[in-house]
Order: structure tokens, then C-alpha cells, then sequence
């Protein structure tokens, strides 16, 4: 994991994204900040058994598909099986340790407001 400060790099509203293998932040502060910091780890994990450029289609994929269940941007991000792995496990630090492969596929249908 390489991590990088790119204040002008991350969208409005967000902290920093994961693009294996680097993990983007918009503030130095976030590179101390061990439970955002494993949140991106999930999403480096979750890149990798994807094979990266097919996480990224799946994610875009998704997102719409949640966009318009919910007709709601933040809904639709955070009802993402991807996030809502990520949401879950971020303040757990030892999750990647016992993480089963393809763990995300146990989050595609539950909402989460």
C-alpha cells in the first residue's frame, strides 16, 4: 500500500479512495488514522480478488444499479456491497487477518440506511 495526500485528487464529500495499490487521502491527518486507513485496506483486498479493473466495473456498476433503487446518491454509495463490507469490518483492525475470500458477496442485499 503506497499512501499519497491528494487534497485536489478526491471528490467533494469523501476522505481519500483506494486504487490499488495506492490509497489516496485529503489530508495528512488521515494517514494516522488507523481505522480509515483499514477501511481503504478492505477495498485493496477487495481490488486484488477482483483482478482490479473488474472491481472497478462492478463498483460503477453497482453504484448505478443502487442509484436507481434509491434515487439517492448517498443511499446508493452506502448500500454498495463493497462500502457496506468496508463500513462494517473498518474498526475491526485484525478483519483482513480472518477475512474469507470474496467476504463483499455477504453484503449485496441487505439495506443499509
Amino acid at each position: 500500500m503506497i499512501l499519497i495526500v491528494a487534497k485536489y485528487l478526491i471528490p467533494k464529500g469523501y476522505s481519500g479512495l483506494a486504487a490499488f495499490p495506492f490509497v489516496l487521502v485529503k489530508k495528512e491527518g488521515y494517514k494516522e488514522n488507523r481505522i480509515f486507513i483499514n477501511h481503504e485496506k478492505i477495498h485493496l483486498r477487495q481490488q486484488l480478488e477482483l483482478l482490479i479493473v473488474p472491481f472497478f466495473i462492478w463498483y460503477s456498476l453497482e453504484f448505478l444499479l443502487r442509484w436507481y433503487q434509491y434515487k439517492d446518491k448517498n443511499l446508493a454509495y452506502r448500500n454498495l456491497s463493497f462500502e457496506r463490507e468496508a463500513y462494517a469490518n473498518e474498526s475491526n483492525l485484525s478483519y483482513l487477518e480472518t477475512r474469507k475470500y470474496f467476504s463483499f458477496l455477504n453484503y449485496l442485499h441487505t439495506k443499509r440506511n
